[in-house]
């Protein structure tokens, strides 16, 4: 017997289409469909920590932390304490659903004055749904969720350059096993391992009379394997992603310093087409290498296009004595391609070896999915401190 949610099938839906936004699906902000790119658990993508959700969504050059398993695993070699945990909270998109969640716990541990390791689990919670049989009758609740495992190793080369290497396997499990594709064939979680490739630089400078630093970073993450909910079913790619970003750091003096930041992404996706009459056209027929290199030139329109899909993240930081940060950034997408623009701002305290962050998104849009959605961290360095 298949079994079906009811009205609680919409809400589940409701879940899953705005959270593709972040994955660069293509939505005009009145909620058409326009060039949607098909992807299989975007949730990888969606920022996990406070202090980048405070700056835009913006995290790939900014000085280290204990969320760089996300960011840029080559950071990890410049971390200054040999251990850290950290944890983070996110009620998502509770304009629409009143239980969704995105949790982040991370792990890190500096080897050597090279070499540093970090682990992150992040898990993705949809909610309750309550399922119904064709007779209306209840049959239970059931609890989809999402959850991915990441290791990454940084090591340094020189003073100021780093590499890195990260991998994980996700887990997304959004049906119940009583539901039927449609085909026959029982629904099943999909599940997916992936590999990410990252590089750091940062450099000491002067700009107008003060000491500064200056940093640039790359983090190309999820080049995995493609994921299927059935066995005959269609095969997805992972949100493989491209993140490229600077950050400019000025010290007016030893108390207050400034930074600037701005991340560009872009998901290397191939474009998913749409026959005459709309429907949409299965972007899987190509090797996951292949729709790389093609997610860069596959634009109907060609490379105007091409930029469209790039997003931007710039942000801003004042720290105070190191302990105290005010931060605000923006984020945008254009309106073709999702159309996700918001203001974000937060704070950052600092006591001793712990570090509490949080921040908020105030989106411009009338009831959009992403307002009043708030962020929280809290970090410790529990390891002694590298010398420099």
């Amino acid at each position: 017997m298949n079994f079906f949610p009811k009205s609680a099938i919409f809400l589940f839906i409701l879940a899953l289409t705005p959270t593709l936004l972040l994955s660069q699906t293509h939505l005009n902000t009145d909620g058409t469909n326009l060039n949607a790119t098909r992807t299989a658990v975007p949730f990888l993508n969606i920022t996990p920590d406070s202090r980048s959700g405070a700056l835009g969504d913006a995290g790939v050059a900014l000085s280290s932390n204990l969320n760089d398993t996300y960011w840029n695993p080559a950071k990890l070699a410049f971390l200054e304490n040999t251990d850290g945990a950290s944890i983070s909270y996110s009620p998502w998109l509770r304009q629409l659903i009143p239980d969704l969640s995105l949790s982040y716990l991370t792990y890190d541990h500096v080897i050597d004055n090279r070499n540093a390791i970090g682990v992150a689990l992040r898990y993705f919670n949809y909610g309750v749904i309550q399922l119904y049989d064709q007779g209306q009758n209840a049959q239970g609740t059931y609890y989809p969720n999402e959850y991915s495992l990441n290791v990454a190793w940084g090591r340094k080369f020189g003073d100021g350059f780093s590499l890195g290497l990260s991998g994980g396997y996700v887990h997304s499990n959004l049906s119940d096993t009583r539901f039927s594709t449609g085909t026959g064939d029982a629904s099943q979680a999909g599940n997916a391992l992936f590999v990410g490739f990252s590089t750091y630089y940062k450099s000491k400078i002067k700009e107008f009379g003060k000491e500064g630093a200056f940093s640039f970073g790359i983090n190309a993450s999820n080049i995995g394997t493609k994921v299927s909910y059935s066995d005959n079913g269609v095969k997805d790619f992972l949100p493989a992603n491209l993140k490229v970003g600077f950050a400019n750091t000025l010290n007016l003096d030893e108390y207050n310093q400034f930074t600037l930041t701005v991340d560009l992404n872009k998901l290397m996706v191939p474009f998913t087409r749409r026959d005459a009459s709309g429907n949409q056209i299965s972007n899987d027929n190509v090797s996951v290498v292949a729709g790389i290199f093609q997610s860069f030139s596959d634009a109907p329109q060609g490379l105007s296009q091409e930029f469209q899909q790039i997003t931007y993240s710039p942000g801003l930081e004042y720290l105070y004595n190191h302990m105290f940060a005010i931060r605000a950034g923006y984020f945008y997408q254009n309106a073709n391609f999702g159309g996700a623009n918001y203001l974000t701002i937060g704070l950052g305290f600092k006591y001793q070896l712990l570090n509490l962050d949080f921040s908020y998104i105030s989106a411009p849009q009338q009831n959009s999915p992403f307002a009043n959605t708030i962020r929280f961290t809290l970090a410790a360095n529990f390891g002694s401190a590298i010398k420099k």
